[in-house]
């Protein structure tokens, strides 16, 4: 008997699947411009940039949102569903960094995105009675 879960779970999964990627696309971008900066290039002026620490409070939570969602929902769903976010710093990245973003790293972000939709039909936890398996 495959287990279904109710309506509330699964909003509550795609509520912290948007927390967590949009917590290190944005926390990964802030990070970044922080460090580019060049007074951040000084061994100690990376700790006085406000994009680096609004980075690393952003990735702090992301890690506390990615571990509140594998603790109910597969790993085999949470990493290709979040996987978005590769997606979205691609596109960030040519978008505010200005990097360059060849058509095969184009071509490998849609690819993610087609398993991100994949992944994302199926149901988040695939336990019969919610409880975790050793």
């Amino acid at each position: 008997m495959r287990f279904v879960p109710d309506a509330r779970l699964r909003r509550k999964t795609w509520l912290f699947v948007a927390v967590v990627v949009l917590s290190n696309v944005f926390g990964n971008l802030l990070l970044s411009l922080g460090m580019k900066n060049p007074v951040s290039k000084a061994l100690l002026g990376m700790f006085l940039s406000p994009w680096v620490w609004f980075g690393i409070a952003l990735l702090v939570l992301w890690t506390f949102a990615r571990m509140a969602l594998l603790s109910w929902a597969d790993l085999s769903y949470v990493l290709p569903v979040t996987s978005v976010g590769f997606v979205l710093n691609a596109f960030l990245g040519k978008l505010i960094l200005n990097e360059h973003v060849g058509p095969r790293r184009w071509l490998g972000t849609l690819l993610i995105v087609a398993g991100t939709a994949l992944a994302g039909a199926t149901a988040p936890d695939t336990t019969s009675n919610g409880s975790r398996r050793p």
